[in-house]
């Protein structure tokens, strides 16, 4: 059975993503939670005897496992979905008071669209369900080697939890796959590597599902409707959300052919 995970983004988003075919990856050092895949996750206290070489004591260790964690935050790009299509808190977040759409994605069918070369590490991206937790919860680097790395890419606090995330992580991903924003394009200063987003190419059967928002604009609600079965997927899913009037929840209701 597929696995269909949910991209929630506001009405500009939602058209650049369905007519370009592509999935947009951001780097983790810029994302709107500051304790996101931060170095600090990690415990790098009490240096092992047999790690240390030569002449060099525990704090020259300490100090270097620390900026390896922060060049690792720095080189990778990761993408946030949802396990739920009917947040009504992502509703209002991602897509401006519910006037975007949230988009569903087979995310086997986008593991098999990601080219080859489009990360430097990993042939597809990890697909990491995020762990919400106590984050002064730090796993030591020594003992817990093997799972430092998925931790500091996983690890949120519980005030999260809500959005049920899963992340598409993708550490180095080709500048083949880098492209300024219009906004970046039109500014005369140098930009930070870390702002150029990467996008990841998608075949038109990633495409799922498409929700669109209690207070969606139905100009291009219908727009949206007509390009996505005539060009994008002929057999995609359209629902419209609508408030429910015995409970603060949304439902959905399909949109017919």
């Amino acid at each position: 059975m597929s696995r269909i995970l949910y991209k929630y983004i506001d009405m500009g988003g939602a058209k650049l993503m369905l007519h370009n075919h592509n999935l947009q990856f951001t780097n983790a050092s810029q994302l709107n939670d500051p304790f996101d895949c931060h170095p600090k996750l990690i415990d790098y206290s009490n240096v092992p005897e047999r790690t240390r070489q030569g002449w060099l004591p525990e704090e020259w260790w300490k100090l270097k496992e620390v900026n390896d964690a922060t060049n690792l935050r720095n080189d990778t790009w990761l993408c946030s979905l949802s396990k739920v299509n009917d947040s009504i808190l992502m509703w209002s977040h991602y897509c401006y008071n519910h006037k975007g759409v949230c988009i569903g994605l087979d995310i086997d069918k986008v593991l098999e669209s990601t080219p080859p070369m489009f990360g430097t590490i990993y042939l597809n991206p990890l697909v990491l369900d995020v762990q919400y937790r106590d984050i002064i919860e730090r796993p030591n680097k020594y003992h817990n080697a093997e799972h430092v790395f998925s931790y500091q890419w996983e690890a949120k606090a519980k005030d999260w939890e809500y959005e049920q995330e899963v992340r598409l992580v993708m550490p180095q991903p080709s500048f083949m796959y880098a492209r300024l924003t219009s906004e970046q394009a039109k500014r005369n200063d140098s930009i930070d590597e870390r702002e150029i987003r990467r996008y990841v190419p998608l075949n038109g059967d990633c495409f799922e599902s498409i929700y669109f928002g209690v207070n969606v604009d139905q100009t291009e609600k219908e727009k949206i409707i007509q390009f996505a079965r005539s060009k994008l997927n002929p057999q995609i899913k359209l629902y419209q959300m609508r408030v429910d009037d015995n409970a603060f929840r949304l439902q959905t209701d399909i949109i017919e052919n």
